[in-house]
């Protein structure tokens, strides 16, 4: 019989292998200070653009300030116990109708976390009849959720609406075969790594044709897109077409939390029943009234989404200007695409800390195949002209080096130690 544990730790896994080298710098790096466009990484002063602070309400002295009032006033604990037997309150419900307002659905519930919420409003959705059909390239809360389901589910290629089509036939033609089921899509209003938005005014096209519901994980599109920030599918035009809105507060609301709004009946259903939230205590007030507070500035102040696409496209331009792949990102989610490996991979991302000041989130096998490396940048409206300046001067030199490569060899000249 085999130890569990001693299995476990023979193979630590894909990027678990790489920990002792890696921990503290590469994984699991300490940045401190103020949550901000620049903050201390190993006692160096860095501009950061790993942060999803895209309006840059984290530090917003008024959010700041409702943060400290709630806690002194309610302390972490209140309400005590889940939503359902004794975690309600007033506010929470306030924050639900507010955030059901904001997404134009006529309804919504609280989630206490993004990734734990998409896996239980799959869970809660869906019986082992029907049939899931989601894009290949979906946030892992997404495909995690699929894993746990007990029916049928098929993948569609990424944004490839003839594939998806293919997959709604075999779908249907499934149903109609064990007489019992129905059929929910699944996709992002934006694909956090690529940052593309999901074609949801195609796929909602489709409802003409096949008798599906969607589910749409908008991260990254609540508060960045949209006339009033309302999300990817105001931006496309299609809000009202979207069955059930996702969001997490973790991004644009820089917090904690998420929610899912659609027409009432669903969510008084999701309500009732959703696991995660029965059986777990309710958002803490402090959390509730600070996102009450974020909220608010979002719908009031369009200035601060007008300035994270100022910076967005700056960056993003400044990028294509000097001849980078950023990919099709219509989002202000920048990935950058370059040739490596993951030992010139992460020189490089030395040196750009180093050397240049500049900290970014960088992706490497097995996240995506061997050969490639995705600098993946994150822009907020507290970025400067200077910051985008100096990040494509880094940016540039360092591709020289890569190109001409520089960081193969095993020492790297003006190199810090990292160890």
């Amino acid at each position: 019989m085999a130890d569990i544990f001693e299995r476990l730790t023979k193979n630590y896994g894909p990027l678990g292998q790489h920990r002792e080298r890696a921990h503290g710098y590469f994984t699991f790096p300490r940045l401190e200070g103020e949550i901000s466009s620049h903050m201390t990484f190993r006692g160096k002063k860095m501009i950061v653009w790993s942060l999803n602070n895209y309006l840059g309400l984290a530090n917003h002295p008024r959010v700041r300030e409702t943060d400290a009032e709630a806690a002194a006033q309610y302390g972490l604990a209140l309400p005590m116990g889940a939503r359902m037997m004794s975690g309600n309150t007033r506010y929470h419900e306030q924050l639900e109708s507010e955030l059901a307002a904001f997404v134009q659905k006529e309804d919504a519930v609280l989630l206490n976390y993004g990734y734990q919420g998409m896996v239980s409003m799959i869970d809660v959705l869906c019986n082992r009849h029907d049939v899931i059909v989601y894009d290949a390239e979906s946030h892992a809360c997404i495909i995690d959720g699929v894993r746990l389901h007990a029916g049928q589910r098929f993948v569609f290629k990424h944004n490839n609406i003839t594939d998806l089509e293919k997959q709604l036939q075999r779908a249907e033609a499934l149903i109609n075969k064990q007489q019992d089921g129905g059929i929910l899509v699944i996709t992002e209003g934006v694909f956090g790594m690529a940052g593309d938005q999901g074609k949801l005014k195609e796929i909602t096209a489709l409802k003409d044709k096949y008798p599906f519901r969607l589910l749409v994980d908008d991260a990254h599109g609540f508060g960045t897109l949209g006339k009033t920030g309302a999300g990817a599918g105001e931006e496309q035009g299609v809000q009202d077409k979207i069955d059930l809105y996702f969001s997490t507060f973790a991004k644009s609301m820089a917090s904690i939390g998420a929610f899912v709004a659609g027409d009432k009946p669903i969510i008084d259903y999701i309500r009732y029943n959703i696991r995660s939230q029965i059986f777990a205590k309710s958002l803490p007030m402090p959390l509730v009234l600070g996102n009450l507070k974020r909220l608010e500035l979002l719908r009031s102040h369009p200035e601060y989404k007008d300035q994270l696409w100022k910076n967005a496209l700056s960056l993003q331009q400044g990028l294509k200007d000097k001849g980078f792949d950023i990919g099709s990102t219509d989002s202000v989610v920048t990935p950058v695409y370059m040739k490596g490996g993951v030992e010139e991979a992460t020189a490089m991302v030395t040196d750009l800390r180093e050397n240049y000041g500049i900290f970014c989130s960088i992706v490497v096998y097995p996240v995506i195949p061997k050969g490639h490396i995705i600098y993946r940048l994150i822009p907020t409206a507290t970025h400067t002209r200077e910051d985008i300046e100096q990040t494509l001067k880094a940016f540039e030199e360092t591709k020289k080096k890569l190109d001409l490569g520089q960081y193969k060899v095993a020492d790297i000249p003006a190199m810090a130690d990292v160890s």
